[in-house]
C-alpha cells in the first residue's frame, strides 16, 4: 500500500511552496507594509464584487426590490436614514451599497477584459516585430507610433462612435461592456508590443535561441515556447498597471454617458448619476461610488508599483 502522506506530488508541492516563501519577492512583499494593505484592499474589493448576488442586502436590478418612495434616503447616521440602507439610496430607490458592489462586477470585468486583450494583441505584435524585423517590424511600430499619438479616451469614444453607428443604440446596449472592452483594450496594446518587441530583440541572439534555430525549431515555436516566457516580467508589470487606467477609463465612458447603460451601472455610471444631485444636498449618491473607486485604483496602483520595483533587479 502507497503511503499517501509522502507521495512525490506532495514533496513536490512543499518544495515549491518553500521556494515561494524563501523567494526574494516574497521577502519584499510582508516587508512592504503599504504593500500589503493594498494587496488586502484590493482583495476585499475583488472577493466583495464577485460575491455581490449573495453579499449585497439588495438588488439594484430587481424592480420589485425597487420604490420610488424610498429614493435620496441619506446614509445611516443622518436624519431621516433608514438602517436597511447603510449608504443611502439614489433618485431611483436603490441601495447605494449594493449598488456599489454590483458595479464594482462590471468595472473589474471590463477592466481584466480589456487588459487581458490589450495584452495578447500586444504580446503577439510585439513577438513577431521584436523576432521577424526587417518591413513587418517597421509596419507594426509605425502604427504604434501613430497610435501613441492619441489619447487613449479619444480612441475608446471614436470607437464607440463608430459601434454606437454600426449597431444602433438598441443593440448597443446589448454590447456595451464588450464594445468597452474591445476599445479600452485596442487603446493599451501599444505598450506591450514597444516592452515585448525591446526584450524580444534582445533575447533572440542568445545561445539557447541559436540553438534552437540550428536544431531545425520553427520560429513560431521558438517565439512562444521559448523566448515569451523570458520576456514576461515587464509584461505582468504593465498589466497591473493598465487595470487602474482600464477602470479608470471605464469609469470615464460611463461618466460621459458613453460606457455602460444605466440598466447595468458601472462605478463610472454611478458617479455620473450621482453627479445630478451633488449640489442639491444628496451628496452620498456621487461620493461612496467614487470613494469605491478611489480606493480601488490606488491599491491597483499601489501594487503595481510594488511588483514594479520587485521584478526590477537593479533596485532590489
Amino acid at each position: 500500500m502507497t503511503d499517501q502522506t509522502t507521495r512525490p506530488e506532495d514533496v513536490a508541492e512543499k518544495g515549491r511552496i518553500a521556494r515561494i516563501i524563501d523567494s526574494d519577492i516574497f521577502h519584499s512583499f510582508i516587508r512592504s507594509k503599504v504593500t500589503v494593505i493594498a494587496a488586502i484592499v484590493t482583495a476585499i474589493f475583488m472577493i466583495s464584487a464577485l460575491l455581490a448576488p449573495w453579499i449585497a442586502p439588495h438588488n439594484p436590478f430587481d424592480l420589485a426590490q425597487i420604490s420610488i418612495l424610498d429614493a435620496r434616503v441619506p446614509p445611516i447616521g443622518m436624519d431621516a436614514s433608514d438602517p436597511s440602507f447603510l449608504l443611502g439610496t439614489d433618485d431611483q430607490g436603490r441601495d447605494m451599497l449594493s449598488g456599489i458592489l454590483y458595479g464594482m462586477r462590471i468595472s473589474l470585468a471590463v477592466g481584466f477584459l480589456s487588459v487581458a486583450f490589450a495584452a495578447v494583441l500586444g504580446i503577439f505584435l510585439g513577438l513577431v516585430s521584436g523576432y521577424v524585423g526587417g518591413r513587418t517590424d517597421a509596419i507594426i511600430m509605425r502604427i504604434a507610433e501613430v497610435q501613441l499619438t492619441f489619447p487613449a479616451i479619444l480612441i475608446a469614444l471614436l470607437i464607440d462612435g463608430i459601434a454606437n453607428g454600426v449597431f444602433g443604440n438598441l443593440d448597443r446596449e446589448r454590447w456595451a461592456v464588450w464594445i468597452l472592452t474591445f476599445s479600452i483594450g485596442l487603446s493599451f496594446w501599444v505598450q506591450y508590443a514597444r516592452t515585448v518587441r525591446g526584450s524580444t530583440m534582445v533575447e533572440k541572439n542568445k545561445e539557447y535561441v541559436q540553438a534552437a534555430r540550428v536544431i531545425g525549431i520553427p520560429s513560431f515555436i521558438i517565439m512562444f515556447r521559448h523566448v515569451l516566457p523570458n520576456v514576461m516580467g515587464p509584461v505582468l508589470v504593465i498589466a497591473t498597471i493598465n487595470l487602474a487606467l482600464a477602470i479608470i477609463t471605464e469609469a470615464t465612458l460611463s461618466f460621459l454617458g458613453v460606457g455602460v447603460p444605466a440598466t447595468q451601472p458601472s462605478l463610472g455610471t454611478l458617479i455620473r448619476i450621482g453627479n445630478d444631485f451633488l449640489f442639491s444636498g444628496e451628496w452620498w449618491i456621487a461620493i461612496f461610488p467614487g470613494l469605491a473607486l478611489a480606493m480601488l485604483v490606488l491599491a491597483v496602483n499601489l501594487l503595481g508599483d510594488w511588483m514594479r520595483d520587485a521584478l526590477n533587479p537593479k533596485l532590489r
